[in-house]
């Protein structure tokens, strides 16, 4: 039987590959329970952080990361899109509010802001965080400058991902280095950001880089706030179509590992979500995510729908996580859960918790 309480859930900075290797090959139900404890010392396990994802400048991207229909280096049919008017981003983030998301995430599909771009962003965090949303960027790499100009207008968060392990990095992107990805999230940290920071799972990589990836993560000087554990979605036009199907179980170890690694880190179920069901999302949360993207699309790609998410928060007892710094957010919640009763109320609405 292992022993979460004793072995694990301190974060710690100095795990070796093989120490997370021996996670990853622990059985299946007792790497979910190791997990399930961890996250119950720091994390209520029925709450779940919604955010919602909005594209505030589509395609055009001169990256060739072999995963993403925006480069431009690949054909996948995506219709390039310029920056949005900041008008049109705070009616999005408005919306979101009104569905529920209590933090608003814009992208960008750039390799770094342009100087000229930074007054309009900056413009745009200052009026998302009006609304009494947590704010999220990601807009590529940052300069030391650029990231205390988004710290200076609030930002709360910025995404960087590092995709991959340092040694598997090579295979799939070649027009940035994994050390220029490790400069941004330090810069993202100098200036009093927090770090949201994870990987893609499916991109032909093997368990010992999946592992090599969670050690770059959490033995960075201070562990990423948030870690998005993506699955890959395989576009029609990028390199990485016609990669194999991941098997289930081993997104759920990786859930797992990270939950176990990162203690104190919210895990987020990220892209790839359109293609779980309900009872692979489930397996999720128990093994440590409560983060989710709330929304019918994911930047490019396809995310469940909203009403459809809350209905599986219903069936599994599941509630939105609370935003505290806003005196509105209680509303916020309120009218989660509120969708949440409406689904109960439904006479085709089953409640296992019941059953």
């Amino acid at each position: 039987m292992p022993q979460a309480s004793a072995q694990y859930g301190e974060v710690r900075h100095d795990w070796t590959r093989q120490q997370v290797l021996d996670l990853f090959a622990m059985p299946f139900n007792d790497l979910l329970f190791t997990a399930q404890q961890v996250h119950r010392q720091h994390f209520d396990p029925n709450r779940v952080q919604v955010s919602t994802l909005c594209s505030i400048k589509t395609g055009a991207c001169p990256e060739d990361c072999t995963y993403c229909p925006q480069s431009a280096r690949y054909d996948t049919g995506l219709e390039r899109e310029k920056l949005m008017k900041v008008e049109a981003v705070v009616e999005e983030a408005r919306a979101a509010k009104a569905s529920g998301a209590t933090r608003f995430c814009m992208g960008a599909a750039w390799r770094s802001p342009k100087k000229k771009d930074m007054a309009y962003v900056t413009q745009m965090v200052k009026e998302v965080k009006a609304l009494g949303l947590e704010t999220c960027m990601t807009l590529g790499m940052l300069s030391d400058d650029q990231a205390k100009d988004l710290a200076d207008a609030g930002l709360d968060y910025y995404n960087h991902n590092l995709d991959t392990s340092p040694e598997y990095y090579g295979e799939i992107i070649t027009t940035r280095t994994y050390e220029d990805r490790l400069n941004t999230l330090s810069n993202v940290r100098a200036a009093g950001m927090k770090v949201c920071a994870g990987g893609i799972i499916g991109l032909g990589e093997g368990e010992k880089d999946r592992a090599g990836l969670l050690a770059q993560l959490a033995n960075l000087p201070e562990q990423p706030e948030s870690v998005p554990i993506n699955m890959l979605v395989k576009v029609a036009g990028t390199p990485l179509a016609n990669n194999e199907d991941l098997d289930p179980f081993e997104f759920i170890r990786c859930i797992a590992v990270a939950r176990i690694m990162m203690p104190k880190s919210h895990v987020r179920l990220s892209a790839g979500r359109e293609a779980m069901n309900d009872e692979m999302q489930s397996l999720a949360f128990l093994a440590g995510a409560n983060s989710i993207f709330y929304g019918e699309k994911l930047l490019t790609t396809g995310n469940p729908e909203a009403n459809k998410d809350m209905q599986l928060f219903a069936r599994l007892g599941i509630k939105p996580e609370e935003y505290h710094q806003h005196e509105d957010e209680a509303e916020v919640a309120a009218g989660l859960e509120a969708q949440i009763s409406e689904q109960q109320n439904d006479p085709y609405f089953y409640d296992a918790a019941k059953a």
